[in-house]
This record gives structure tokens, C-alpha cells and sequence, in this order.
């Protein structure tokens, strides 16, 4: 798939400011970049990929600058979870979101330590518009639709949560943050998660589902289930391509997606287009990166994928997506925790790893500068 294919879709929603185009990192950057990093006081390549992350960042709009960095944590309810997809009731949702608002979630405790800011954005949780002026309101609806019995949301609401999420992206960007992270927050959203890379990647049902918060055997196997329902019942419109032969990605994300995932994947393109790094939380989030990376290849130069969530899926899917991205070694995750919370809590603790490989960028001495050889030939 060339680097450079846009989803027509994506005409009028990336920032003004970015041309209407996501190009990808250039060539002639990454081999400065790259000869630099050979030249520090160190034996090439000894510092792993945190030399890759480094390579990366120095050819970005604002080169190894990551600081501020913000996540936003994106929260919403699915009509799938109905289907008793989940050990949980859709209230969770809500509480969650206030627990967020109230500084006692995990995602609270790790954006703290890492030094980041947190945005609680509402997608469309059940209940209406929440009072705390604090939580950003990118309402889509009250809830998707049950993928199982028909699609999620219709394309005009899904290309409308894209369009909010790639303005969300723009709008903290001109205020000056200089990196973005994605996380969510939403009872059942492992599920469609799961349709999506079994839709865009061709994993199987049964391949793809896992525990998400806790279900048990008897409770993934109905997940694997409706699953196969959901590809089912909305075979027609998924039979949509791309001009590449490959899924499409906005069919995909209306039939089988979440509004907290179409902003997510707005997020994620609205950064790549402003060549702003992103950094990608799990399973969920995930699924947003596979629809925004088969709606634009080249997003994923911008992209980071924090850490290999622990539900069984993530790492196959994520193997199948790199090979679809212009530079398939970059799409490996940067941390192997055992973690599947979500809530952005692997982009929190992949971050410290940005600050690092910058500092190294920036601030280490070159051979030349200590007066050192290089490596004979």
C-alpha cells in the first residue's frame, strides 16, 4: 500500500494547517538523523531502540520536543454490551469517568508520575452531557447502536467523530502540547475492538477475543460469538474497499466501532497530519491506530505504539498492521507489562522513554567531541 493513499474520506477533515495531506517522515531527516546518532559516544546502536525513537522524533515538525504531553482519555457506551459481553454493567462507564474527574483512576496516578496532563473527553456516554465543565463534550450520541443486530452508528456520525478528533488533535497542537497520547474508558468496548481487527486484519473471532475486564471462558466465547454476528449481519456494507483491495476503514469503524474509537482515530491522523508524535495505549486504542493507519499509511511515522496489552489479539493484530505501514519495525510496542486496564495507562508509562530518547538526541557528545575514533571499518 503506497505511503502516500489517503482515504478520500479524510478530504476536509485533517487540519487546514497540515495541507489536507499526512506525508510521511522524510527520507533525507532520517539519514541526518540517523548519522548523528552513529557519531555519539556510545557504540553504534547500543542504546536499542530508544536510538529508534530518536531517530524518529528528531525529524518531527518540532524535533525531540515531547514536552508538554497530554492524554486524552476518551469515553464511551456500546449497544453491544447487551449481548452480556461483559462481567460489568454499563454504569461503570459513568462511574469511571467521574473517578477520572476526581483524580482516583489509575490513568490519574500515572499521568502524575509521568509528568503529563490528562483530557476526559465524553464521545457519548449513556446519560446525557456531564455537569464538570473540566470534561471535553464531543458527544456523538448517547451510546452506539448493537453491532450485533446492525451497524454502530451511520457513516455521517462516524465521519463526524473523525473530524471532531483530528480538530481536538489540531486545537491542543496550536496551543503548544507536543505529543498526544490516546487512551479510553467504556463497558464492552473490547468488542468491537475485537470486529475491527478481525474486519481490517483478518484475525479470526476466536483468535481475537479475550478477557477484556475480567469475562470468563463461557463469557469470551459468547464475545467470539457475537463477533461473528456482528461481521454477519453487516457483511454487505463491510464488503466496501479501498482503491488498495483492502477493508475500508470508515465502513468499518460505522458498522463495528465506538464513538470513543472514531475520536481516537481522529486524534491519531489530526497528530500525523501536524507531524506531532502520538502515543497509542492498547487493545482498544489499538483498533483506532489499525482504522486511522488503513485510512493513511504514513500516520504511523507519527505514531508509537505504547505497550503489547495482554489481551490474547493485540500482539497478532498488531504484527498483521505493521506490515501494512511504510516502516513495519517501527509498529512494535515499546513495553511487554502484561497490562489490558486501558484508560491511557500504557501511554503513560511509555512516555518517560520519549523524554529519554530526546535527551539522548540532544545532549549526548559526539566522538569527534571527545576526541575518540570511530569504529574501524
Amino acid at each position: 500500500m503506497p505511503a502516500l493513499f489517503q482515504h478520500p474520506a479524510l478530504a476536509g477533515i485533517l487540519p487546514a494547517e497540515s495541507g489536507g495531506i499526512i506525508l510521511p517522515l522524510d527520507e533525507a531527516r532520517l539519514a541526518q538523523a540517523q548519522a548523528r546518532l552513529d557519531g555519539l559516544a556510545k557504540p553504534r546502536g547500543s542504546l536499542g531502540r530508544l536510538e529508534e525513537i530518536a531517530l524518529r522524533l528528531a525529524c518531527l515538525r518540532h524535533p525531540c520536543e515531547v514536552a508538554p504531553a497530554v492524554i486524552f482519555t476518551c469515553a464511551a457506551d456500546h449497544g453491544v454490551a447487551e449481548e452480556l459481553v461483559s462481567p460489568f454493567p454499563q454504569s461503570v462507564t459513568r462511574a469511571m469517568v467521574e473517578n477520572f474527574l476526581q483524580g482516583g483512576a489509575a490513568i490519574n496516578a500515572l499521568t502524575g508520575a509521568a509528568g503529563m496532563d490528562l483530557a476526559v473527553v465524553d464521545a457519548g456516554c449513556r446519560g446525557g452531557a456531564f455537569a464538570d465543565p473540566s470534561v471535553i463534550n464531543l458527544r456523538l450520541g448517547d451510546g452506539t447502536a448493537n453491532l450485533a443486530k446492525g451497524p454502530a452508528m451511520d457513516v455521517e456520525t462516524c465521519l463526524k467523530g473523525l473530524a471532531s478528533g483530528c480538530r481536538l488533535a489540531g486545537d491542543w497542537i496550536a496551543r503548544g502540547w507536543r505529543c498526544l497520547g490516546i487512551g479510553e474508558m467504556g463497558i464492552a468496548n473490547t468488542t468491537p475492538a475485537t470486529a475491527l481487527y478481525c474486519q481490517l486484519l483478518g484475525l479470526a473471532p476466536k483468535e481475537a477475543a479475550g478477557p477484556g475486564t475480567g469475562a470468563d471462558p463461557a463469557m469470551v466465547a459468547r464475545k467470539a460469538e457475537v463477533v461473528a454476528r456482528a461481521l454477519h449481519v453487516n457483511r454487505d456494507r463491510l464488503a466496501a474497499q479501498t482503491k488498495q483491495g483492502l477493508p475500508d476503514p470508515v465502513a468499518a469503524l460505522a458498522c463495528l466501532g465506538g464513538f470513543e474509537i472514531a475520536l481516537m482515530a481522529g486524534i491519531v491522523l489530526g497528530s500525523a497530519s501536524l507531524q506531532v508524535p502520538v502515543l497509542v495505549d492498547g487493545f482498544i486504542a489499538s483498533a483506532a491506530y489499525a482504522c486511522a493507519v488503513l485510512a493513511a499509511p504514513a500516520c504511523a511515522d507519527y505514531a508509537f505504539v505504547a505497550h503489547a496489552s495482554a489481551e490474547p489479539g493485540h500482539q497478532p493484530a498488531l504484527e498483521r498492521l505493521a506490515r501494512l505501514t511504510p516502516h513495519p519495525a517501527w509498529g512494535r510496542p515499546l513495553l511487554h507489562l502484561g497490562m489490558r486496564l486501558g484508560e491511557g495507562t500504557g501511554a503513560a508509562m511509555a512516555y518517560p522513554l520519549l523524554k529519554g530518547a530526546c535527551a539522548l538526541y540532544a545532549n549526548m557528545a559526539s566522538l569527534a567531541d571527545i576526541g575518540a575514533a570511530g569504529p574501524s571499518a
